[in-house]
């Protein structure tokens, strides 16, 4: 017992010195996206809103089956699709906590770093709600289901399951991001959009990725069964968010169609399993794969 207090004081110290040394990083390197993206410059009409070898039709028939107008079409209401889904996961993530503060210790540099974590969220869904605009398209609306869910979660995630939602929610997006950023056929916008929230999201995985590793000596078998087990859902939920019929629709698409022929397209596969190989290690390093989690990510195509 006296070992296992001394370690837990040992992570609490090297806990604060982590949010220290980010809290550093966030104020030599943070932007202000109201002022930091020119959005009085026009989009260009013969770029793409996400780059074509990344969109989920890319590689089929149907795409084949597309004029240049048509293709770029589908890439903005993809592109206001995922940062929809953005928004949604990083209000969740500020909601959860906010949570956490009502019994954190408001003098500790873990909470101080809380709260700036919360402010660069609060920055990307206004560029992102910005950026759906500037676009020209409009943002996409959870269902009922989804809201009530959204609504409990925050909640619910606690311990090392917190810092695996946020993961989640983060890092796959963060990994299709540094793949796009640099493709010449890209929105210049967009393009810087992603640049800053790389940037900024590199501290956050950073954070839940050592809040993980640190809790992996003294966390109880209950909570490495449900952080392992509690994410298995993510990947069949996140190919329906990805393929969402809706964003075809409103591309001229017969919606639901669309959305058969980018689940089934491997060129779509291989992106999701791209973005999702470097979380993949990580939980497996962490020991929070399951074979349930791992039969869910199957399923939802980000495993081979």
């Amino acid at each position: 017992m006296v070992v296992t207090s001394q370690v837990r004081r040992g992570d609490a110290d090297g806990r604060n010195a982590i949010a220290r040394r980010l809290i550093t990083g966030s104020v030599k390197r943070s932007y202000e996206p109201v002022v930091d993206l020119d959005w009085d410059r026009e989009p260009e009409p013969d770029r793409y809103f996400l780059p074509p070898r990344a969109l989920t039709l890319a590689g089929t028939e149907l795409w084949a089956g597309l004029s240049e107008e048509q293709r770029i079409e589908v890439s903005r209401q993809e592109l206001a699709n995922i940062l929809s889904v953005g928004i949604w996961f990083e209000n969740l993530l500020n909601r959860t906590l906010m949570a956490r503060l009502m019994t954190a210790d408001a003098a500790s540099a873990t909470t101080h770093y809380a709260l700036t974590e919360m402010g660069d969220e609060c920055r990307h869904m206004v560029m992102f709600g910005r950026a759906i605009e500037w676009a020209g398209a409009r943002p996409f609306r959870m269902r009922l289901a989804e809201r009530g869910a959204m609504t409990v979660l925050p909640y619910a995630l606690r311990g090392s399951l917190l810092w695996v939602a946020a993961l989640v929610g983060e890092e796959i997006f963060d990994a299709l991001q540094r793949e796009m950023l640099d493709d010449p056929q890209l929105q210049p916008l967009v393009a810087r959009l992603m640049q800053i929230h790389v940037a900024e999201e590199a501290r956050h995985i950073g954070f839940a990725r050592d809040g993980i590793m640190r809790r992996k000596p003294t966390r109880s078998r209950w909570e490495t069964f449900v952080a392992a087990n509690g994410h298995a859902v993510a990947g069949v939920l996140f190919r329906r968010l990805f393929t969402n019929p809706a964003m075809y629709r409103r591309a001229g698409l017969d919606g639901r169609h669309a959305a058969r022929v980018a689940r089934s397209n491997p060129h779509f596969r291989e992106v999701q399993v791209r973005g999702f190989a470097s979380l993949a290690a990580f939980f497996s390093d962490a020991g929070l794969m399951s074979r349930l989690s791992r039969y869910g990510w199957q399923r939802g195509g980000f495993l081979p």
